[in-house]
């Protein structure tokens, strides 16, 4: 955290172990849950809203308060859904050894799509597909050379434990397995949206993520259309504190 602009509350940098990304989504949660926890928003009042400087742009970010335990926090987005297709199906089904039935088209094709970090967003047929996924790190790489993303989103919505289960993956970026991904919902929320028959409205779900690798994370997501434009998306989540120490400069 940095210094910011007059008229917002920090300036966030984020880094993955290898790379700064310029958009994340749970970092930021994290970053305003500690801000408020450590009275740095306000000893008393802490403000409804508040919000970041980033590399992708401005992240707001809303603090609903809850009697009942820790606050939770909603950020947009900091850019509108930007999203092509992604042909290369075959190579997809190779890096997460599926086979290509495994892969579905049911709600949109396989797509990069961005609302401030892009990701290969792929849909599979249900939760045993999901379960299946073993990355293949040469096939990956080949994903990479055709022009893909960095992280691949896959998620499905044949799941009776939420509306969306889903896994993402950036094994060439230090991240074998993400629990909790706020950037990537955020883009799934658009790119539903966009690919929705609604021309306007408001949608929303509900998003199990990291099942399968034995940290379960909820996430709500949601976005807005108008005028068969998607216009914002929303990522909501809590934490909690589970650690805290200090780094001494030499």
């Amino acid at each position: 955290m940095f210094p910011p602009e007059k008229g917002h509350t920090r300036k966030v940098r984020i880094f993955t172990p290898t790379t700064e990304v310029p958009f994340a989504g749970h970092p930021n949660i994290g970053t305003a849950f500690v801000l408020a926890e450590t009275g740095e928003l306000g000893d008393k009042d802490i403000p409804e809203s508040i919000c970041f400087e980033e590399k992708a742009g401005l992240v707001p970010i809303r603090i609903l308060q809850n009697p009942n335990g820790p606050p939770q926090f909603e950020l947009k987005a900091p850019e509108t859904l930007t999203a092509r297709p992604f042909k290369a199906v075959s190579t997809i089904a190779d890096a997460l050894s599926l086979n290509l039935n495994q892969i579905i088209e049911e709600h949109h094709p396989p797509s990069s799509a961005s609302v401030g970090l892009p990701f290969l967003i792929v849909e599979v047929r249900d939760t045993s597909a999901l379960a299946d996924i073993q990355v293949n790190l040469e096939s990956f790489s080949a994903l990479l050379e055709q022009g893909s993303p960095p992280y691949i989103f896959v998620y499905t919505q044949n799941t009776d434990q939420a509306d969306i289960q889903a896994r993402m993956f950036a094994p060439l970026d230090g991240i074998t397995e993400d629990p909790a991904t706020g950037s990537a919902n955020c883009a799934l929320a658009a790119l539903l949206s966009q690919h929705s028959e609604l021309s306007s409205g408001d949608f929303s779900w509900w998003v199990l993520q990291g099942l399968e690798m034995g940290r379960p994370s909820q996430l709500q997501v949601r976005a807005q259309k108008e005028s068969g434009s998607v216009t914002g998306s929303w990522v909501a989540g809590s934490c909690v504190m589970v650690a805290d120490g200090f780094i001494e400069s030499q």
